[in-house]
C-alpha cells in the first residue's frame, strides 16, 4: 500500500510541477514579448519620450523694439539692468537671507510677502526675484556680500528705459507687468517679469514693439534642473516705430511751460506732421518700468494739476474767442453778414431782459477788427443771426468735435452743441441765449488742443483737410516711405472760399502785428517774431480767456476781479491759436494754460509765440538735420 501511494504522491507531483513550469513559460514569453514590443517595435516612439525628458524647451524673450523722434533721436530704448534673485533650495532659512540682504539693498515689506509665497509655489531650484533695477553700487554690494549670501545670484537682463524722462510720458505711455487680463495666448506673456504697453505709443504699437520670441534648448536631469543648454535660437526684436515728433521741440515747449498745467500742439500745417505735443505738467515714465513705490503713486494720483491726463487729446476747454473765426466763417458762408459790415459795440448785447457785456466799448466794427480786438458784441450779433446748428457745421467741417484720428488711448471728442443735441441730451428747447454763448465760444463747446491746431492748420492751409500725424514709419503702416512722400498731398477741399479765409486771416494777422491787437501785449508787438534771421516773418494768431467761475456782483464790488484773488482751479482758461510765417503759412500752434494767472494774450500766446519762433529756427528746410546713420529713413522722413 506504501509503495503504490509513493506513486501516487510523485505523479501529483510532477504533474504540478509540469503546469508550474508552463505558467513561469508562459510568463516568460509575455515578458520577452512585451521587452520584444517596447524596445523594437516601439523603440522610436520611446526614444522620443525619453528624450522629450531630458530636453527642455525655455522661450527666450525679445529686445523690445526702441520709438524714435522724426529724425532717429532715441525716446524709448531698451537698457541693461541687474536683478538681484535666489534660488531657495540653496537658502538654509530664507528669513534670514532676505534680512542679510535686506542690509544692502531696500527689499519692502510686500517684496517679502511676494518671496516667501513664490518659495511655496516653486520648485526649489527655480530662481525668485528679489529685487530689479539695482544700480551699480547695489550690484557690486552683492558681490562683495556674496560669500555670506548663499543662493542669492545676481542676473543681467534689459528694462525699459526713456531718455528724455518726463519730456514725452503722456504721449510715449510706459510698459508694465501683465495683467491676468492682458493674456492672449502669446506664451511671452507667460513669462515672468514680461512687460507690455500699458498706456500712449507703448500701448498702440505694442505687439509691433513686442517681437518674437526664440527658443533655448537645455538638457535637465530627472528632477527639472538644468544642466546644461545644448542649442540656442534668437527670437526677431521689436519693430522700430519713428514718431513725427522733434525732440528738439517737444523739450524745448516742456522748457516754456515750466509749472504751469498746460498743453501745446505745434503742427506742420500741409502735412499733419506734429511736432510737438506736450503735456504739463508730467511724470518721470522711468519709475513705471521700474515700478511705482505707494508714495511716489500717491504723489501721482493726487495731484490735482493731473499728470497721468495727456491734456492735448483728453483735455476738453472752452475754446472761448477762438472759437470766432469759426463763427465768422459759417457767418461769411451763409451771407449773414458781409466783410465790411459793421456792428455798433457799446459795451453790452441786450437780449430781452438778458444784458451779456463785452470786455471793452469798441465801437462800429467790421469783421476784421471785432477779430482783432474780440469784440463780444459783434459775435453775439452774428451768432444770433447763424443760429447754432450753421456754427456746428462750419466748427465739425473744420476739426472739431471729432477724434484726430492719431489713436491714441484716452482722447476725448469734445462737444460742438446743436439744437438736437440738447433736446435729446437735457430734454430742453434751444434757447436764443445759447447762441449768445457759442458765439463766443463757451457755453456747452468744448475742444480739446489738438483740435485747435487741427482747425488752425486747416485756416491756415488755405481750406484743405489735413489731418494730424504722429507716426512716420511702423510696421502697421504699408510702404511707409511712401507715405512719407505724399503726406499732404491731394487733400481734400473743405469747401470754403479762400475770400472768406482770408478776411479771416487778416483779423489774426491784426491780432499780433496790427496797430490795434486785441490784447495789450499784442499791442506792443511783445508777440512779434524776434529772431533777426527770420526777418520780415510774422505771426498771425488769435487769443482766448474762458471763465471757469462766474464772479459775482458782491465779489466785483471788493474788488475779486483779479486771478490771485480766486484759488487755482477757479481761475480763468488762457488760450491762443496761431500760425506762421504770414506770408506762407507753415507751422500751427495751439497752446492752453489752464487757470492762468492771467489771460489769453498775457499768458499763453507769448508761450506760443516762443514755441513758434524755435520751431522756425530749426525748420529743416533752412537747417538740415538728418544723419543717415540715425535711422533708414531719415532723409524721407525730414521736411521737403
Amino acid at each position: 500500500m506504501m509503495i503504490t501511494r509513493d506513486g501516487d504522491w510523485t505523479k501529483m507531483f510532477n504533474r504540478r510541477a509540469v503546469v508550474l513550469g508552463g505558467a513561469q513559460a508562459a510568463l516568460v514569453a509575455v515578458l520577452v514579448g512585451r521587452m520584444y514590443y517596447l524596445q523594437v517595435v516601439q523603440a522610436d516612439r520611446y526614444r522620443m519620450l525619453a528624450e522629450d525628458n531630458r530636453i527642455n524647451i525655455q522661450l527666450i524673450p525679445p529686445p523690445r523694439g526702441r520709438i524714435v523722434d522724426r529724425f532717429g533721436e532715441p525716446l524709448a530704448i531698451n537698457k541693461q539692468q541687474f536683478r538681484a534673485l535666489v534660488v531657495p533650495e540653496q537658502v538654509q532659512e530664507m528669513d534670514d537671507t532676505l534680512r542679510a540682504l535686506g542690509q544692502l539693498v531696500e527689499i519692502s515689506v510686500n517684496d517679502h510677502k511676494r518671496i516667501k509665497k513664490e518659495v511655496g509655489r516653486r520648485r526649489g531650484f527655480v530662481p525668485i526675484t528679489v529685487k530689479e533695477n539695482l544700480t551699480w553700487d547695489e550690484m557690486t554690494r552683492i558681490q562683495v556680500n556674496a560669500p555670506d549670501l548663499p543662493g542669492v545670484v545676481i542676473d543681467e537682463a534689459q528694462t525699459r528705459f526713456y531718455p528724455r524722462g518726463k519730456m514725452a510720458a503722456q504721449l510715449l505711455g510706459y510698459v508694465a507687468s501683465v495683467d491676468e487680463s492682458d493674456l492672449t495666448g502669446d506664451p511671452l506673456l507667460q513669462l515672468p517679469g514680461f512687460r507690455i504697453g500699458k498706456d500712449g505709443i507703448e500701448k498702440v504699437y505694442d505687439i509691433d514693439l513686442r517681437g518674437t520670441g526664440g527658443t533655448s534648448q537645455v538638457e535637465v536631469n530627472a528632477y527639472g534642473r538644468v544642466i546644461r543648454e545644448l542649442e540656442r535660437k534668437e527670437g526677431n526684436p521689436g519693430a522700430d516705430i519713428a514718431l513725427t515728433i522733434d525732440e528738439r521741440l517737444q523739450n524745448f515747449a516742456a522748457n516754456r511751460l515750466d509749472a504751469e498745467s498746460a498743453a501745446v500742439v505745434l503742427m506742420d500745417v500741409h502735412t499733419g506732421d506734429l511736432l510737438a505735443m506736450v503735456s504739463n505738467p508730467s511724470f518721470d515714465v522711468n519709475a513705471f518700468a521700474r515700478g511705482l513705490t505707494v508714495e511716489e503713486w500717491e504723489a501721482i494720483s493726487t495731484n490735482n494739476h493731473k499728470p497721468l491726463v495727456n491734456k492735448t487729446i483728453a483735455g476738453q476747454f472752452s475754446p472761448g474767442s477762438t472759437f470766432k473765426m469759426i463763427v465768422a466763417l459759417a457767418a461769411l458762408e451763409h451771407g449773414v453778414i458781409s466783410r465790411d459790415q459793421t456792428v455798433h459795440c457799446n459795451g453790452s448785447y441786450a437780449l430781452g431782459r438778458y444784458v451779456k457785456r463785452c470786455h471793452k466799448v469798441h465801437g462800429s466794427v467790421n469783421m476784421v477788427r471785432a477779430i482783432s480786438v474780440s469784440c463780444d458784441v459783434y459775435f453775439y450779433e452774428v451768432a444770433r443771426r447763424l443760429g447754432v446748428d450753421k456754427i456746428a457745421d462750419m466748427a465739425t467741417r473744420m476739426g472739431l468735435g471729432q477724434l484726430s484720428g492719431i489713436n491714441l488711448p484716452g482722447e476725448q471728442r469734445g462737444l460742438i452743441p446743436t439744437e438736437a443735441w440738447k433736446m435729446a441730451a437735457r430734454g430742453e428747447p434751444w434757447m436764443p441765449g445759447d447762441d449768445l454763448n457759442v458765439g463766443i465760444g463757451q457755453g456747452d463747446v468744448l475742444v480739446t488742443p489738438i483740435q485747435l491746431a487741427t482747425f488752425t492748420s486747416r485756416i491756415a492751409n488755405g481750406g484743405f483737410a489735413v489731418q494730424p500725424q504722429l507716426v512716420l514709419s511702423a510696421p502697421q503702416m504699408k510702404n511707409s516711405s511712401e507715405a512719407v512722400k505724399k503726406r499732404g498731398v491731394g487733400l481734400e477741399s473743405l469747401g470754403i472760399d479762400a475770400q472768406h479765409l482770408d478776411i479771416v486771416k487778416q483779423g489774426m494777422y491784426d491780432v499780433v502785428n496790427g496797430p490795434v491787437g486785441a490784447t495789450t501785449a499784442a499791442s506792443f508787438g511783445r508777440l512779434r517774431l524776434e529772431d533777426p534771421e527770420m526777418k520780415n516773418w510774422k505771426l498771425s494768431g488769435k487769443t482766448g480767456t474762458t471763465q471757469v467761475y462766474h464772479i459775482s456782483a458782491a465779489e466785483r464790488e471788493a474788488g475779486k476781479r483779479k486771478p490771485e484773488d480766486r484759488p487755482w482751479h477757479l481761475r480763468d482758461n488762457a488760450l491762443f491759436v496761431a500760425y506762421a510765417p504770414s506770408h506762407q503759412p507753415r507751422y500751427a500752434i495751439a497752446v492752453v494754460v489752464q487757470h492762468a494767472l492771467g489771460g489769453g494774450g498775457t499768458i499763453a500766446a507769448p508761450i506760443a509765440r516762443d514755441i513758434m519762433e524755435e520751431a522756425l529756427r530749426l525748420d529743416p528746410s533752412r537747417r538740415p538735420r538728418v544723419d543717415e546713420n540715425k535711422i533708414a529713413s531719415a532723409a524721407e522722413i525730414a521736411h521737403e
